[in-house]
């Protein structure tokens, strides 16, 4: 990773010990707190048991999950497309990930890929090149959205259920360790209403996006809550995270 000194927290930060989304609206939109609260909790509770060695971070943007497993890698390597416009100080390569990866066999132990394979128009050829370049024992830990609205368009081109990403897993000859749905109705309710009000209600959207996504966290942390959410999830996912080991 280049500029290291230049980091600073884009879509996920730290508080109070606890990775969750960015409350910089210029880093994520009012909207997208509660799903990236979410993605957030999913990853810090995993990294430590599946991040280790030569990481490649895919897709990476400005690396928000940089400072979650910095302490956990001995090297971070940064690979997004390029953009003209505003140029990625922290890539080390810049390149399609619709093509051939710029690696040779077996070379990292860990994959990060956050966010990144809905944007892909042939995805089959990413999980061919990522177990290419993956050692014996290495681990993909990655998540995609389900029921979330179209983003980065007109690169957003799939939404993948559960099998087709456990088709992935086998036919690129890897293990699959974990599989989960993200969220369940709860979530994608909340999620739904908070884009809308942000996107239709100039004035008051901000603070109804805000309320229903703080209601709904805090339903979650109630039995009834975590139920209705467990019980919805495998028909309503918000999205899927997954960690898949190379044998």
């Amino acid at each position: 990773m280049r500029n290291v000194e230049r980091w600073r927290p884009s879509k996920f930060e730290f508080h109070g010990g606890r990775l969750r989304g960015s409350r910089n609206p210029a880093e994520l939109g009012v909207g997208s707190r509660l799903v990236a609260d979410i993605v957030a909790g999913y990853y810090q509770r995993h990294l430590r048991d599946h991040v280790g060695g030569r990481v490649l971070d895919l897709g990476c943007g400005k690396v928000p999950l940089w400072e979650a497993y910095r302490d956990l890698s001995s090297q971070v390597v940064c690979v997004d497309w390029g953009n003209t416009l505003h140029k990625n100080e922290f890539l080390d390569f810049e390149c399609d990930l619709s093509q051939p990866l710029p690696f040779g066999d077996e070379e990292f132990d860990t994959i990060i890929l956050s966010d990144v394979l809905e944007h892909l128009p042939q995805p089959e050829l990413l999980w061919s090149e990522m177990t290419r370049i993956m050692r014996p024992s290495a681990t993909l830990l990655m998540n995609v959205p389900f029921y979330y609205w179209l983003h980065e368009t007109p690169f957003d081109f799939y939404r993948y259920t559960e099998f087709a990403l456990r088709r992935f897993v086998s036919k690129a000859g890897l293990q699959l360790l974990h599989l989960e749905s993200i969220g369940g109705a709860p979530e994608v309710m909340a999620d739904v209403f908070a884009k809308c009000a942000v996107g239709g209600a100039p004035l008051f959207g901000r603070p109804l996006a805000l309320g229903a996504q703080w209601l709904t966290a805090l339903l979650l942390r109630l039995k009834i809550g975590r139920k209705f959410s467990d019980a919805t999830k495998r028909q309503f996912p918000l999205g899927y995270f997954l960690i898949a080991k190379k044998i």
